[in-house]
């Protein structure tokens, strides 16, 4: 493997490399030994500072940048023989001054080699990578380096489909249980179904398989084959299939139905390339039904392609309405997106659910709308992303993830949080937030300074800064009843519960339910013995029942809960088991409908905003006064 090879696609690194050993660097490059390339890792590490240099939407610090990689480089050192003091890895930097990239590279070489030449047992590809994290955690929190075994994975994710055999998955006791087959997916063609056991791929047991591996054994290029071997509930001899791996679509809209005669409801769980399309296939059946508001559920979205939120966002707007700005340092990075087209939503009336989770891209769909005036934000505040980036190849497959510009809402705000304090701080600030929703917006707002104040096109005070504070909030369920809840999701009581019926009850359930889903929404209950089931599993999870104690209380790994208080809270149980059987007789789309009907207070409260809704754009058209903010929108009174 020669070094032209490598380098002749890339003019730039083959001159950095020619003027470092015209200087008198002639590095003494190992052979390549078992994907521990040093031509390869070194041109990666270049490759990756270029990338920042020459993209990032501020002015990164060389020399912090080199201190990081190689500190962080010499942290994952598993040689402590290795002599650091007044050597090339030494981390006082004693002496270094980095002006250029050609400085940076050519003592981070010198480090580099310096420990493969006297560590030869060290993975010197790992050390890169590990260097690479280090260069990245100078800069913001969502600038990052990806390993090749995760970029194919997470590409898969934003390309909207991977290729495999299109099954959902979970181990439970050590054994991979198919929870449904996909739609449409080799897996499902073949009559693989929900509560299958995989117990043996290509011959070989798949007992104690972890998530990992069962995704290497399952998913492959579209075409080739997998002997899988499955074990069915009162089938007494396993089932052998041969599975010919397909195109597997990652659908982005979890589900859409009618919430009432005339309101739809489209959850989306991120925006990648599919998503705008899903979409409107989504609104364009409901509206067919005779839909004539929507309800879009934006929680949890945690963002994705800039061009999709653009996309959806348009779609609520008439013609030349400003959707978004960017702005970079770098000016090929600046623009103004406004729709380009009169949207199908335009006239529609719309509630947008927002919370904690939502970020990016959902942040951008939202911020227009409020800031437009032309629809409410229900929920609570979003997480504060307001930056941009753009994926960079490397020479390996790995890829870097560059910041490369601010993004700006019509009203002029940006709504990204500080992120000073680092990446794990940045990232578990929402955890920090107040417990009640309304005390958090209020906390957020009275901090607000005024130069972070905006206003909407009808006059409302808007906030950059941290988020969007929704204009109604709507606070968690914080009550009691929420504890035997959460320690039976942590425990996977309904997972296991609803499997151990399916195997026991599931011909009988299937052929009861399965022609009419609307029947099972509406008038599937449980019968007392399931529920005794679900209370004696509790048990054996750590759930004890004490006189001693007033209202639950976590103790070590065991929730003590008062006499009688399961049996008060035993509809949460019932709703949560009966959307995980719709779930696994169904599909994922039918999951939703199930759990919204039982436990979602934010959603039950946004039916009933639609006055409000009528308020705002009775505001927005100029037949009402503006004299009301995000708080008291629809607050009750």
């Amino acid at each position: 493997m020669t070094l032209k090879k490598f380098l002749y696609p890339n003019l730039f690194l083959l001159l950095l490399f020619a003027v470092l050993r015209f200087t008198g660097v002639d590095p003494v490059l190992k052979a390549q030994d078992e994907g521990n390339d040093d031509t390869t890792n070194l041109t990666k590490y270049v490759q990756a500072q270029r990338s920042i240099v020459t993209n990032y939407f501020g002015e990164p610090d060389l020399t912090e940048m080199y201190k990081a990689s190689v500190k962080r480089m010499v942290q994952s050192l598993k040689d402590s023989t290795l002599a650091v003091d007044g050597t090339p890895i030494d981390t006082t930097f004693q002496g270094i001054e980095i002006g250029s990239i050609r400085d940076s590279f050519s003592n981070f070489e010198k480090a580099y080699l310096y420990i493969a030449n006297n560590s030869p047992e060290s993975d010197m590809a790992k050390l890169t990578d590990a260097a690479l994290r280090g260069m990245f955690s100078t800069l913001d929190p969502h600038s990052m380096y990806i390993e090749p075994e995760d970029n194919e994975e997470i590409q898969a994710e934003f390309d909207g489909k991977f290729q495999g055999i299109g099954v959902q998955f979970n181990i439970i006791q050590d054994t991979i249980t198919v929870i449904t087959a996909i739609s449409g997916g080799p897996s499902e063609q073949l009559g693989i179904r929900s509560g299958d056991r995989i117990i043996a791929i290509e011959d070989s047991s798949a007992i104690g398989y972890t998530n990992e591996m069962v995704l290497n054994k399952l998913r492959g290029e579209k075409g080739t084959k997998v002997d899988v071997t499955i074990k069915r509930p009162h089938v007494k001899e396993p089932i052998n299939f041969t599975i010919t791996r397909d195109d597997i679509p990652l659908y982005t809209v979890d589900t859409s139905y009618k919430l009432d005669e005339k309101t739809g409801y489209v959850k989306i769980n991120r925006f990648a390339a599919t998503t705008h399309s899903e979409f409107m296939e989504a609104v364009s059946g409901m509206q067919e039904e005779g839909m004539e508001r929507l309800v879009l559920d934006l929680r949890n979205n945690p963002g994705g392609y800039l061009s999709q939120a653009i996309a959806i966002a348009e779609e609520f707007f008439p013609r030349g309405t400003q959707l978004v700005s960017t702005k970079s340092k770098h000016t090929r990075f600046n623009g103004d997106y406004d729709s380009r087209k009169d949207g199908k939503l335009r006239e529609t009336p719309v509630i947008v659910l927002v919370n904690e989770g939502s970020a990016s891209a959902s942040e951008i769909v939202s911020g227009a709308i409020q800031d437009h005036d032309r629809g409410l934000i229900v929920g609570k505040r979003t997480f504060g992303k307001g930056l941009v980036q753009q994926q960079y190849e490397l020479v390996d497959n790995s890829s870097v993830r560059v910041t490369i510009s601010r993004y700006y809402t019509p009203s002029g705000r940006m709504i990204q949080k500080p992120f000073v304090e680092g990446g794990e701080e940045y990232a578990y600030e929402i955890y920090r937030r107040e417990n009640n929703a309304m005390e958090d917006a209020s906390e957020f707002i009275d901090h607000v300074p005024d130069s972070l104040k905006y206003s909407t096109d009808a006059g409302r005070t808007v906030y950059g800064g941290g988020g969007i504070v929704p204009d109604y909030i709507v606070p968690d369920d914080t009550t009691t009843s929420a504890y035997v809840f959460n320690f039976a999701m942590r425990n996977q009581v309904f997972f296991e519960q609803v499997r151990e019926i399916l195997d026991d009850e599931g011909e009988e359930l299937r052929s009861r339910w399965e022609d009419d889903f609307e029947e099972y929404r509406e008038e599937f209950t449980w019968e007392q013995r399931h529920i005794d089931s679900v209370k004696s599993r509790l048990l054996s999870k750590g759930m004890v029942i004490s006189d001693t104690v007033k209202t639950p209380d976590f103790r070590n790994d065991s929730l003590f809960v008062p006499t009688g208080h399961f049996e008060e809270v035993s509809w949460l149980a019932e709703g949560r088991m009966k959307a995980e059987l719709a779930r696994q007789i169904w599909g994922m789309k039918y999951f939703y409908p199930v759990i919204n009907d039982v436990l979602d207070t934010t959603l039950d409260k946004a039916m009933s905003l639609w006055d409000a809704v009528a308020r705002l754009e009775a505001i927005a058209d100029g037949k009402a006064e503006a004299n009301i903010g995000n708080l008291n929108l629809t607050k009750d009174q």
